[in-house]
């Protein structure tokens, strides 16, 4: 400090002598004395300014601009785009058999044999399961005695009727008794298959409700068959991905129980309705062929590879959040920015599609957001000058 109020002195000291010379030459020449007179009085401000710490007047101007060029906002942008959503989507599930019978008794009785446990395969057409007949098959005998007879009492009546010893109506209700006899016959061969139980299909025994012995009553529940490959999963899957899933579209699977590995599964079937509440569609997925040592009951993912329909969208880190919406810093034909609240759907990778606010063709501001606001002048630059 103190050595620039002495530099100060010496300056004016010089400036002393300067006026001092200036003025001997007024009385010389006119046009001369003006001309310095004006250089002085111009050096003198320059010192004064420079003295107190101003600058001069052109370097004044420079720091001006230089300011006004600061206070311009870099920010990059980008554009408001249509175009498709590419989703992978992960969902989970437990594999069941797709093939499966629940065997129930058709006749009550004592069980007699039941041939297979749980988890024996079972050959298409073996017998599963046999119940007790002896009443059935006692009955069965006596509706043949009523057949008979009434089969005899027909040819008498009818030798009868040709000699008009006997009416055309008697002849008739012994044909009709007959035939009751011999409906009452198939019946009860009917009841008599009921209690012989086999297989429909090559499967295997999942379960094995009675043993040998044990009364069953009439639709009670006696074994379980399933078919070990078939097996499916349920899924609920998002309404837009049920919105662009076809029968038939190839998907991988994994089973946890089974490693890392994946493999290869197919949509077997979209079911019509979506469930209101959570706007969820159930999709089933088969295995094709079924891994070895798969099982129903396994806990599953399965994993969708889609393509959607074109949509609005733009990068998600355009996208703003405040306490009251999601917004973003939209970019007029002048060059200011404008706060849009807007409303956002699907996010996929870097990319969010949106609702409701943009139109295509808008630009957002993507970085830059560093001291922004609304109306505030931007420049756009390029991704590699941009700020964030």
């Amino acid at each position: 400090m103190a050595t620039r109020f002495c530099v100060g002195r010496w300056i004016r000291l010089r400036l002393l002598v300067v006026a001092a010379c200036i003025t001997l030459l007024i009385g010389c020449e006119g046009d001369v004395a003006s001309s310095v007179a004006n250089a002085y009085a111009s050096v003198k401000g320059a010192v004064e300014n420079r003295l107190d710490g101003k600058l001069p007047v052109a370097d004044a101007d420079k720091s001006k601009n230089k300011k006004n060029r600061k206070r311009t906002h870099l920010v990059e942008l980008a554009t408001v785009q249509s175009e498709p959503l590419h989703i992978t989507s992960v969902y989970t599930g437990s594999l069941r058999a797709r093939k499966i019978l629940r065997v129930h008794a058709q006749e009550e009785g004592a069980v007699s044999d039941v041939a297979f446990f749980e988890g024996e395969s079972v050959a298409r057409g073996a017998r599963l399961l046999a119940i007790d007949d002896t009443l059935l098959q006692a009955s069965l005998s006596k509706a043949d005695a009523v057949l008979a007879e009434s089969v005899a009492n027909i040819k008498r009546l009818d030798g009868l009727r040709r000699k008009r010893l006997v009416g055309e109506d008697e002849f008739l209700r012994a044909q009709t008794a007959a035939r009751v006899a011999e409906a009452e016959r198939r019946v009860l061969t009917t009841r008599i298959g009921f209690t012989r139980i086999n297989a429909p299909f090559d499967g295997v025994i999942s379960q094995r409700l009675v043993e040998p012995g044990d009364v069953v009553r009439e639709h009670q529940h006696v074994l379980t068959l399933i078919d070990p490959n078939a097996l499916t999963l349920d899924i609920w899957a998002a309404e837009i991905l049920v919105a662009n899933l076809a029968r038939g579209d190839q998907v991988r699977v994994r089973i946890d129980a089974l490693g890392v590995s994946d493999y290869p599964g197919r949509v077997v079937r979209i079911f019509p309705e979506l469930n209101p509440r959570t706007r969820q569609g159930r999709v089933e997925i088969g295995l094709a062929p079924v891994p070895e040592c798969a099982r129903p009951g396994q806990f599953a993912r399965v994993t969708f590879d889609v393509t959607t329909q074109a949509r609005t969208v733009i990068p998600f880190g355009a996208l703003r959040r405040d306490r009251d919406a999601e917004f973003v810093y939209r970019v007029q034909s002048d060059l200011r920015t404008e706060r849009v609240v807007v409303r956002s759907g699907r996010r996929v990778a870097d990319r969010v599609e949106i609702l409701e606010g943009l139109k295509l063709g808008d630009k957002v501001v993507l970085r830059g957001f560093l001291g922004l606001s609304e109306g505030k002048q931007v420049k756009q630059v390029s991704a590699q000058s941009g700020r964030d």
